[in-house]
């Protein structure tokens, strides 16, 4: 595994964040608490030191199977949680935190994000309060998820942002325009969600034979229409010969492209299986050429733009 710094920090984070989301249970099949603990404890086991879960993920039930299955290794992990855009109040946010640190397990959270942002509530009010977390050491380091550039630069006004948590991968690149960029400038650090945009990055709905079905998630989701998913082949084809090349999986060139992308810092990967962990985690050990990089560029833009 590898690690960078967090922001302006004084700690590091491993370039894959596991993600917890599917953990707590949602519009997806689950598999038994035990087994996903298992999956929690063998990420760290590969060098993973990074979890990311919310309060909002199965009401809690995500990160009570966090707490839970590292609660021993509290130490040696990095626990980011984030606070519903529901309970931006300072006084929310206090009985938020609270109630996360009882389900994690533990009495402080290395990243507490916002997650995300409200349109009634004065950022002003949620970073205040956030501070006053950091101060007293319930909370190391800040962080924002789906926030716009103008939200970011206004949350920094009123505290030390350390983290922003886009979508980001090879056909959503939004936060290119500019976001980036400023993180750059800020030293704030950019952890992807969605990384091989909900499977599609992994070939199984181009070349696999998968399906959505009409009771899943994902079916009205806009890179899953059925036209969107028509255009998407030429970057999946470009995965496959580049896969091909380096006896990989697509999955694995297509996180691997992030991590050659400016500023970038870590991958959220998510999953309830060891097979995938197993084979996400390869992803660090996959090298991109100039010439690789470059066309996985042109190619998604070209698609990103047809859509």
């Amino acid at each position: 595994m590898k690690y960078a710094r967090l922001g302006k920090t004084e700690f590091d984070v491993s370039i894959l964040t596991f993600g917890c989301m599917e953990l707590g249970g949602g519009p997806w099949e689950v598999n038994s608490d035990e087994d996903n603990i298992k999956v929690l404890q063998k990420a760290f086991e590969k060098g993973i030191t990074t979890f990311d879960t919310a309060e909002m993920y199965g009401s809690g039930h995500s990160e009570e199977i966090l707490g839970k299955a590292l609660e021993e290794k509290r130490k040696e992990c990095i626990f980011a949680t984030k606070v519903n855009k529901e309970h931006l109040w300072p006084a929310d946010i206090r009985r938020s935190v609270e109630a996360s640190l009882k389900r994690l397990r533990t009495d402080y959270v290395d990243i507490y994000y916002v997650h995300w942002p409200s349109y009634e509530i004065p950022v002003e009010e949620t970073m205040s309060e956030f501070n006053k977390l950091k101060d007293e050491g319930i909370i190391r380091a800040i962080g924002v998820s789906n926030f716009s550039l103008k939200q970011l630069q206004e949350a920094m006004q009123f505290a030390r942002i350390d983290l922003i948590q886009p979508e980001y991968n090879l056909l959503q690149r939004d936060i290119e325009n500019g976001i980036m960029q400023y993180c750059h400038e800020n030293f704030i650090s950019v952890c992807s969600y969605n990384s091989i945009a909900k499977g599609i990055l992994t070939g199984k709905f181009h070349l696999g034979g998968a399906v959505i079905t009409d009771n899943d998630f994902r079916r009205k989701k806009r890179l899953f229409l059925p036209e969107h998913l028509e255009k998407e082949w030429d970057i999946i084809h470009l995965l496959k010969e580049i896969a091909d090349s380096k006896g990989c999986s697509l999955s694995q060139v297509a996180i691997s492209w992030l991590f050659y992308q400016k500023g970038f810092t870590s991958a959220i990967i998510g999953t309830q299986s060891e097979k995938h962990l197993e084979d996400n985690i390869k992803a660090i050990e996959i090298e991109l050429s100039e010439s690789e990089i470059e066309r996985l560029g042109k190619v998604s833009l070209r698609i990103i733009n047809g859509l």
